[in-house]
């Protein structure tokens, strides 16, 4: 019953993942349907290249054909009839095609199609991802004593990052967003606001599709001796992400590949296992054949490979920065006091790296850890769970009026406009 008494109006429960966060809002709106949403995903992507890293959408997006900006405008008119929550990802990625996007700012401002949805009292929700995401690159590289954007070849690259438009970037998401979500703990600039929260369950996976016995294809078999130490590393979009000339990235492959020939030199009957650019479906039959991951050495968290490393069963190397994990302690403590990663930086790794070459025993518990921990925080299950909390609860919210919010728009546009 309602608070008068009434029969209470079934409540709508329709989301629609505008653009795609790798396959996270696939697998998310799979569960969701299964909890009683109506819940779809639009691919509005324009890149051939990103193609890859997406598992499926309900909608995509053709910008071939005549016409382009009129279809996707009517695509935009029927989801504003149809879905009630607008589930947005990735840095300049509040827009619901680049076609709308680009005949709006020739007329109006930038993220006024955002706001328009707002105005009609549409709940906006917004997945944070990357270091750039409302942070100055200023801000960033004061993390630590030795700046990580070192490593990046982004830092000189202001069309990409710049203290100016990581600023602007978030100011505006800020502006539009009702609820964000987080996972990592860097909390700084635009990072700090109470829309902002911790959601390690958002990034998620299907536990099924990567499952510690998943059964390898004779042509992913890699030629490697069973007994042989086989040290996984990865970087998607290798060439764009590293240094010109080198592999100095983020991914810290110019780290690890001559400690592994060092090591291998030392007697160590270990083998490297090294992948870049494979489709997202296949890489992980690599994964699975893996006895260590490792990965970022100097950046502070872990993305996607390391969440699928984990649902695999593998143990892995990455640092973890510790002040993040405090801000997160602060929201999520069994996150953090559960989180199975073994933490190493550039001075330490070969340590740890030694330890789990010569300790099997201690691979396959860390390994049988990371699995009871990805299916617990990063499963699509889970993820369905968290969610129809969060956005019945955000549906539940009381509304501004048209005016208010149509008030509300115009300071925000005024605000951002001068930011």
């Amino acid at each position: 019953m309602s608070p008068t008494g009434d029969s209470a109006i079934p409540q709508r429960r329709r989301v629609l993942y505008v653009g795609h966060a790798y396959y996270n809002a696939w697998y998310l709106s799979r569960e969701l349907r299964k909890l009683g949403w109506t819940a779809d995903v639009l691919n509005w992507d324009p890149n051939p290249g990103n193609q890859g890293f997406y598992h499926g959408e309900d909608m995509r997006l053709d910008y071939e054909r005549r016409f382009a900006t009129l279809r996707h405008l009517r695509l935009f008119a029927s989801a504003i009839r149809n879905y009630d929550i607008f589930h947005f990802s990735n840095m300049h990625g509040l827009q619901f095609s680049t076609a709308i996007h680009g005949a709006v700012d020739r007329h109006l401002q930038y993220g006024d199609e955002i706001r328009l949805l707002k105005l009609l009292g549409k709940t906006i929700v917004y997945s944070n991802n990357g270091c750039l995401d409302g942070v100055s690159q200023t801000s960033f590289a004061s993390w630590g004593s030795t700046p990580v954007c070192n490593d990046c070849p982004w830092q000189n690259a202001p069309s990409v990052c710049s203290d100016a438009g990581n600023l602007a970037w978030g100011a505006f998401r800020n502006s539009v967003a009702d609820y964000q979500i987080l996972l990592g703990g860097n909390r700084t600039d635009y990072n700090v606001d109470p829309s902002i929260h911790e959601v390690p369950e958002f990034y998620c996976l299907d536990d099924e599709l990567w499952q510690p016995d998943l059964l390898v294809p004779g042509n992913y078999r890699l030629p490697i001796p069973e007994e042989t130490v086989k040290i996984y590393h990865a970087v998607g979009n290798a060439t764009s992400r590293s240094e010109a000339g080198s592999m100095r990235n983020l991914k810290s492959t110019h780290i690890y590949m001559p400690l592994v020939k060092q090591l291998q030199d030392e007697g160590y009957d270990i083998e490297l296992t090294f992948f870049q650019d494979v489709p997202n479906k296949n890489v992980r039959f690599y994964q699975s054949q893996a006895d260590i991951v490792v990965d970022m050495l100097t950046y502070g968290w872990f993305g996607a490979g390391v969440r699928e490393a984990m649902m695999l069963g593998k143990p892995v190397i990455c640092y973890l920065r510790p002040e993040w994990l405090e801000s997160m302690r602060a929201e999520i403590p069994d996150y953090v006091d559960e989180l199975p990663i073994v933490s190493a930086t550039p001075e330490t790794v070969r340590d740890v790296l030694v330890d789990l070459i010569d300790n099997a025993d201690k691979r396959r518990e860390i390994g049988r850890r990371s699995r009871e921990f990805a299916v617990k925080w990063h499963s699509s299950k889970a993820a369905a769970k968290r969610f129809d909390a969060i956005y019945s609860g955000l549906l539940q919210q009381e509304q501004p009026s048209p005016g208010r919010r149509l008030a509300t728009m115009l300071e925000q546009r005024r605000a951002v406009g001068k930011a």
